[in-house]
């Protein structure tokens, strides 16, 4: 009877249509792509494209501004590449984690930072790209090529006889291992995201104005470690591809 009168409750805050799974498609013949993700990924993406045109447009030999901190973000991202990959070969892999992170970074707070309930599209509502299965196992997929690029590129495709050490039987099992890894983050980190915006949409329509901030501003020191743990994992990924061939030159 409690949990009947519980659910009866949120059902007259009309908690019961924050539904998880509804989509809004775009048709292209016989194939269907979320259009929300897509509308929301293009948002973030001109976020990242305004940002880096206003800090370069008119670069000082001393930056200031957008200029600063652009730049300062630019040797994070120099740094943490550095640190997994190492000094003599993280230089080429720079754009890729730097747009891993920067991505999942602004997906994630456009999640908590903006409203995107409050958009109606037809048969869905807006949401962070990250709170999307879709987008996140494209980010793990995305770093598994990378990762084998990094292989492949420096051993060739004798790269692939590494997976047959110390048995053959355990190549199959190696490159599971390879795919999985990546994909752990990436169901962690679409787990967490969804569960913030849930736990603050809910507390908004309970609480409306005190207890949901200090939970936002939680959300956004979250979302931030969620995208760090991703781009730094990723960069690992790819540095212990490149380790595996170093040793072996050595």
């Amino acid at each position: 009877m409690e949990i009947l009168e519980s659910l009866n409750f949120l059902n007259s805050w009309n908690i019961a249509e924050l539904e998880v799974g509804k989509h809004f498609y775009w048709k292209i013949g016989s194939i269907q792509l979320h259009g929300q993700v897509f509308l929301s990924s293009w948002f973030v993406i001109a976020v990242l494209l305004i940002l880096s045109i206003a800090a370069t447009r008119n670069i000082q030999t001393v930056p200031t501004g957008i200029q600063n901190f652009m730049e300062y973000v630019l040797d994070f991202i120099r740094s943490l590449t550095r640190d997994q990959i190492g000094e003599k070969e993280y230089r080429p892999w720079v754009p890729f984690v730097g747009t891993l992170f920067l991505f999942i970074f602004v997906s994630n707070w456009s999640g908590a930072l903006i409203p995107w309930k409050v958009i109606e599209i037809p048969d869905s509502e807006l949401a962070a790209p990250t709170n999307d299965i879709n987008t996140t196992v494209a980010l793990a997929l995305l770093t598994s090529l990378a990762y084998f690029y990094a292989g492949i590129s420096k051993k060739g495709l004798g790269y692939f006889a590494d997976y047959l050490q110390p048995t053959p039987i355990m190549a199959p099992f190696r490159v599971l291992e390879d795919f999985t890894k990546p994909l752990s983050l990436s169901f962690r980190l679409f787990g967490n995201i969804l569960a913030d915006e849930l736990v603050v949409a809910v507390l908004v329509l309970l609480v409306p104005l005190f207890v949901p901030l200090p939970l936002m501003i939680l959300g956004l020191f979250l979302s931030a470690i969620q995208a760090l743990i991703f781009a730094t994992l990723a960069a690992s990924y790819i540095g212990e591809a490149l380790e595996g061939h170093g040793e072996e030159e050595h």
